[in-house]
């Protein structure tokens, strides 16, 4: 195993991106359906959101846990790989 691979999911990854990639993918009104947080209902935009989840670790876990998923539903992985 090479020591410097690193299995987590989010190494390198940052905040902005993830939400770019949840909102191109879901939009916001489907990540407010699956994360309920009013910075996705209420106006939202990346900004606004990045403010918010670095100010609160519970709802930035559940932005993390919901981008986890998406990487792994192998209806996604197949549709990466086509690009």
């Amino acid at each position: 195993m090479n020591p410097n691979s690193n299995k987590d999911p989010l190494h390198g990854i940052t905040l902005e991106k993830i939400l770019t990639v949840l909102e191109e993918h879901y939009g916001w009104e489907k990540m407010g359906e699956k994360v309920s947080i009013k910075c996705f209902k209420n106006e939202p935009s990346i900004k606004s959101s990045l403010i918010f989840l670095r100010k609160t670790p519970w709802a930035r876990e559940k932005v993390e846990d919901l981008y986890i998923r998406h990487l792994n539903n192998p209806w996604n992985r197949a549709k990466r790989q086509d690009k």
